[in-house]
């Protein structure tokens, strides 16, 4: 079981044992196709539930709770054993909400839709997988997003594992002994004849290079991610800003050592350096921007300790937490153009099977000349699936 925080089932994405360690809200942490499944229906509710207190200070992020829950009940069929189709439904709420918007639940900050949904914030979900061959997938539909892409925070705020709409889209996947690779195409927002907001979809890569066996005693490893985000569409009827391209990179390397011990599992650190390029239009301040991101974690127990530092100029996140960001998100027209901040955290983790985990997760951010801020919370993941019949 993996875990990030931000419904609080977001915790960091950190890279232990090489992996994300973050439970993920996305409820799928291996997108690899299971043996002997040809003929199997089964129905599945995967049901994330959580409580996050932020305590922000500041001014670069107001701070906020979120109580709440998502939950996808679905039906998975496997036609072949190398295909799989799932149909069901992606249900968010949150405590003392009567009513949502209907637009994504991420970015799009321009677009503010009159349509609302009572009860909950529900949406379709799909998806199709189909193995070709021994290491490529390729989904169409609801693809494995969020925590899935690996993307380090200063590129993807974990709380987006909560919050945010599942991506969809299309996706490749490809996994060996000696690489991973996910590339990706979500599409955020379709527009017909005449609408007055923008089209906009996102591209992504994630790549990890390993540079021998993750289970060795001193593993290493190399990271390359890219994420792509345009916004325009030649239907729209938007004549200022009407079109817009940003982008995020990170290249990264790291190493793990796989202690073994009975009390401690690993220690890992990584290095990586990120940028922030505008390509089309004048939505940001800066054109172009970069930060460095060194950390630090210890597996003690079901304990995971890490510290955190980050340094950057005129860097832009597209879904990374404000805090690592030249632009406020409190106040209008404020900027932070250096930025320096340490960042401490714990988690707790407890798995009580395959389909069920519990988890807290704390966490203190210090911007150096700013203020200190912190955040705490807990989650719950239930996952049960039920075979229904074998064809």
């Amino acid at each position: 079981m993996r875990y990030t925080w931000a419904g609080i089932c977001s915790l960091l994405l950190l890279c232990g044992n090489t992996q994300v360690r973050s439970i993920n809200p996305v409820f799928e942490s291996n997108p690899m196709l299971p043996e002997g499944k040809k003929g199997t229906l089964s129905f599945g509710v995967s049901c994330l539930g959580f409580f996050k207190d932020n305590e922000y200070s500041g001014g670069i992020m107001k701070g906020y709770t979120l109580p709440g829950f998502r939950m996808q009940p679905k039906f998975v069929y496997y036609p072949l054993e190398n295909i799989k189709l799932e149909a069901g439904a992606h249900l968010a709420r949150y405590w003392g909400a009567s009513k949502y918007p209907c637009y994504a639940y991420s970015d799009i900050a321009e677009w503010q839709a009159d349509q609302y949904q009572h009860g909950f914030h529900a949406l379709p979900w799909f998806r199709a997988q189909m193995a070709l061959g021994e290491h490529w997938d390729i989904v169409l539909g609801n693809i494995y997003g969020a925590a899935n892409h690996h993307l380090i925070e200063p590129l993807y705020n974990p709380e987006l594992n909560a919050t945010a709409d599942p991506e969809a889209g299309v996706q490749v996947l490809f996994h060996s002994r000696k690489f991973d690779l996910d590339i990706w195409g979500s599409w955020d927002s379709f527009i017909f004849q005449n609408d007055t907001h923008q089209e906009a979809f996102t591209f992504g890569v994630s790549g990890r290079a390993k540079w021998n066996d993750p289970s060795s005693r001193v593993h290493t490893y190399s990271t390359l991610q890219i994420l792509a985000q345009h916004r325009g569409g030649e239907i729209d009827t938007i004549t200022t800003r009407s079109v817009q391209t940003l982008m995020n990179g990170a290249v990264g390397t790291g190493v793990v050592y796989n202690a073994r011990c009975r009390y401690l599992k690993a220690v890992g650190a990584e290095v990586d350096l990120a940028g922030y390029y505008q390509q089309a239009g004048d939505l940001l301040p800066y054109d172009s921007g970069y930060g460095v991101y060194a950390r630090a974690w210890a597996d003690v127990c079901d304990f995971r300790l890490k510290a955190a530092f980050w340094h950057s100029e005129k860097f832009v996140p597209l879904f990374g937490s404000p805090f690592f960001g030249a632009v406020s998100s409190a106040s209008e027209g404020v900027f932070y153009p250096k930025q320096q901040m340490l960042q401490w955290g714990a988690e707790y983790e407890r798995n009580f099977g395959e389909h069920y985990a519990i988890g807290i997760e704390a966490e203190v951010y210090h911007h150096i000349g700013l203020g200190t801020s912190f955040s705490a919370g807990i989650y719950m993941k239930l996952n049960p699936e039920f075979i229904l019949k074998k064809f």
